[in-house]
Parts: structure tokens; C-alpha cells; sequence
């Protein structure tokens, strides 16, 4: 089992940035990737960014050039920078994490909120 713990959601203007980190635990070793889902109310949750154990990246549309995905393997953390907020990235942004073989991620964090006010 891996447990993923994310922090620093909250309320932002339009325009600012905000630093998402989230931390793994557990069989981290059996961890293909890890990224970044958001889910708005009302709305389908949506992969916004994925960094494989390699480094690369990949970005939804609707964040690329604004939104920065990394990751610190010393201390087990992948970070989401997101810069030039918009109201829409107003969401619960949800930390993943995809074992190797799997379709889909298969450990879910508890999730953060994030509020851009216009």
C-alpha cells in the first residue's frame, strides 16, 4: 500500500500561485508515476499533470505553461507549482499515484483545496 498526503491548499486572487505538495509513503517502490487530478463542483475529475520516476512530464492543456510538476525522490514528494491562477482552477486538487501495468493510478491522496477568487 502507498499513502499519499497532500498540503498546501487554499484561497488565492487571480493572477498568484500556490505550491501543492504531496508526500508518499508506504511500497513507495512499486510506483510507475505519480501526478495531479483536480475535480470541480459539478465536474469530472481531470489528470491535470504526471511525472514518471525518470522525470518526465506531461501537462493537461488547460495548465500547460502555467502549472509545474516536480518531484524530490529523497524525500518521497511531488510538487504541483501553479502559477497565473485562474476562478477555473478552482477545485479539490487530488494527489496519484500509478503503479507499473496499471491503466489507471491506484492510490489517491485526501485531496486539497484550492480557491481562486476573481
Amino acid at each position: 500500500q502507498v499513502q499519499l498526503v497532500e498540503s498546501g491548499g487554499g484561497l488565492v486572487r487571480a493572477g498568484g500561485s500556490l505550491r501543492l505538495s504531496c508526500a508518499a509513503s508506504g511500497s513507495i517502490f512499486s510506483i510507475n508515476d505519480m501526478g495531479w487530478s483536480r475535480q470541480a463542483p459539478g465536474k469530472q475529475r481531470e489528470l491535470v499533470a504526471t511525472i514518471t520516476n525518470d522525470g518526465s512530464t506531461s501537462y493537461a492543456g488547460s495548465v500547460k505553461g502555467r502549472f509545474t510538476i516536480s518531484r524530490d525522490n529523497a524525500k518521497n514528494t511531488v510538487y504541483l507549482q501553479m502559477n497565473s491562477l485562474k476562478p477555473e482552477d478552482t477545485a479539490v486538487y487530488y494527489c496519484n499515484a500509478r503503479r507499473a501495468l496499471s491503466l489507471r493510478p491506484d492510490y489517491w491522496g485526501q485531496g486539497t483545496q484550492v480557491t481562486v477568487s476573481s
